[in-house]
C-alpha cells in the first residue's frame, strides 16, 4: 500500500556526512536563536538548529560575545554555526575555530539584509558580488573537514534574481546543503516569500535545497514543500513564542493529523524553563532584558497580556519577571476554569482581560 502523501514529505535529510531524521529546521536569526531557544526547539522537534548569525571578525578577535554565542552542547548536536563576512582569509579562519569549538556544520550567510552587514559587503550583499561569494565558499570548503552550507536570498532585488547561479556555483565548490528564503534583500520581509523561485533553485541543482519564509504553520509547512519540491523546510518567525510549532508541523507532515497546541499550564511550564534557560546561559542581568522580548511572542494575543508586558517591561529584576509570570498564567487558568476556554497565544484577537491588581501597577 502506498504511503499517504503527507508522510512522504516528512523525511531525512543528510547533509554530507550528517544524517537527521527529519527536514524540519530551525532558522538562524540574529539576537534570538541562542542556546536556550535552540535547545527547547529541538526538544520539541527541531531536526535541526542554527546559531545566531556571528561575525567572522568577531570570532576570530576572540570576542568573547562571539564565543558564547557558538558555543554548543551534546543536546542540540548536530549545531549548525552560521558565519558572516566578506573577507575569504577571515571566512576561512572562523570557520575553522567554529569547528574547533563543536559547530558540526558550518553555514556562510549570503541572505542577511541588514543595512550594517550589507554595507560591509557581507550577507546578501555577496549576492551582488558572486564571484567573491564563490572565493568565500571555496576557502570556507579548503579550511574545514564538516559540511559547509550556504543561506542566500533570491537575489538583491527584484532585477537581479540570481539564486539559481549562485546555488550551481556553490553546489559547484562543494557545498552539501542550500537554504533560500524566498525573498530579494530589497524586500527586507516585506510581501510574500515566492515559494515558486525557490522552487527553480530546487531543479536546478542536484544537492538538498532548504526553503525558507513565511512558513507560520504545519499547513504553510505542507504548502510550501508541495510547491517548492525541497528537501526540508527552515522555520524562523514562526517559531517566535511558539517552539512547539516543530512538533505541530512533524506530526502533521508525517500523520495529517493537525496537533493541538500544548494546554495554558504547559505553556507556563515551557515558558519558565525558558526563563531558567535564560539565568542559567547568561546571568540574571542579561536574562532580565532578553526575557521581555521572549515574553511579548508567547504571550501575543492573550487576554490581559498588553498589561502582563507591560509589568515584565518595567521588571527591575528576573525574579520579578518569573513572579508576574507565574501570576499572569496562574491567573488564565483561574479565568479558563471560571469562563470556559479563553484565547491561546498567537489568537489575533484583542487583549480583552485586565490583569491582577499587583502586575498592573508596575
Amino acid at each position: 500500500m502506498p504511503e499517504p502523501a503527507a508522510s512522504r514529505l516528512l523525511r531525512p535529510l543528510r547533509i554530507g556526512d550528517i544524517s537527521l531524521s527529519g527536514n524540519v529546521l530551525l532558522a538562524p536569526l540574529a539576537g534570538i536563536t541562542d542556546y536556550p531557544l535552540r535547545k527547547i526547539c529541538r526538544r520539541f522537534g527541531a531536526s535541526l538548529v542554527v546559531s545566531e548569525m556571528i561575525s567572522s571578525q568577531a570570532i576570530i578577535r576572540s570576542n568573547r560575545r562571539a564565543a558564547k554565542m557558538a558555543s554548543t552542547s551534546h543536546e542540540e548536536y548536530p549545531l549548525m554555526v552560521q558565519i558572516s563576512g566578506s573577507d575569504p582569509e577571515v571566512m576561512a579562519q572562523a570557520a575553522r575555530i567554529n569547528q574547533a569549538m563543536g559547530a558540526a556544520i558550518i553555514d556562510i550567510n549570503m541572505g542577511c539584509p541588514q543595512r550594517k552587514i550589507v554595507k560591509t559587503g557581507a550577507g546578501a550583499a555577496l549576492m551582488k558580488t558572486p564571484e567573491l561569494a564563490e572565493k568565500i565558499i571555496k576557502a570556507v570548503k579548503e579550511a574545514v573537514s564538516c559540511p559547509v552550507t550556504v543561506k542566500m536570498r533570491l537575489g538583491w532585488d527584484s532585477m537581479s534574481c540570481n539564486a539559481v547561479e549562485l546555488a550551481q556555483a556553490a553546489e559547484e565548490a562543494g557545498v552539501a546543503l542550500v537554504t533560500v528564503h524566498g525573498r530579494t534583500r530589497a524586500q527586507i520581509f516585506s510581501g510574500q516569500a515566492d515559494w515558486h523561485k525557490i522552487r527553480d533553485v530546487v531543479q536546478a541543482v542536484n544537492c538538498p535545497v532548504i526553503a525558507n519564509g513565511d512558513i507560520t504553520s504545519p499547513e504553510d509547512a505542507r504548502r510550501c514543500l508541495e510547491i517548492t519540491g525541497a528537501a526540508g523546510i527552515m522555520i524562523g518567525r514562526g517559531a517566535l513564542g511558539r517552539p512547539w510549532l516543530f512538533r505541530q508541523v512533524t506530526e502533521y507532515l508525517e500523520h495529517d493529523i493537525m496537533p493541538p497546541s500544548p494546554s495554558l499550564s504547559e505553556q507556563h511550564e515551557i515558558i519558565l524553563e525558558h526563563l531558567q534557560g535564560l539565568i542559567d546561559f547568561y546571568g540574571k542581568q542579561t536574562a532580565l532584558w532578553l526575557s521581555r522580548k521572549h515574553l511579548g511572542w508567547y504571550s501575543k494575543g492573550l487576554g490581559g497580556s498588553a498589561n502582563f508586558r507591560r509589568a515584565v517591561n518595567y521588571a527591575k529584576s528576573i525574579d520579578h519577571v518569573v513572579a508576574y509570570t507565574n501570576e499572569f498564567y496562574t491567573w488564565l487558568a483561574r479565568q479558563r476554569r471560571a469562563m470556559g476556554p479563553i484565547d491561546l497565544p498567537n489568537s489575533t484577537k484583542p487583549d480583552a482581560m485586565d490583569l491582577p491588581h499587583n502586575c498592573d501597577a508596575v
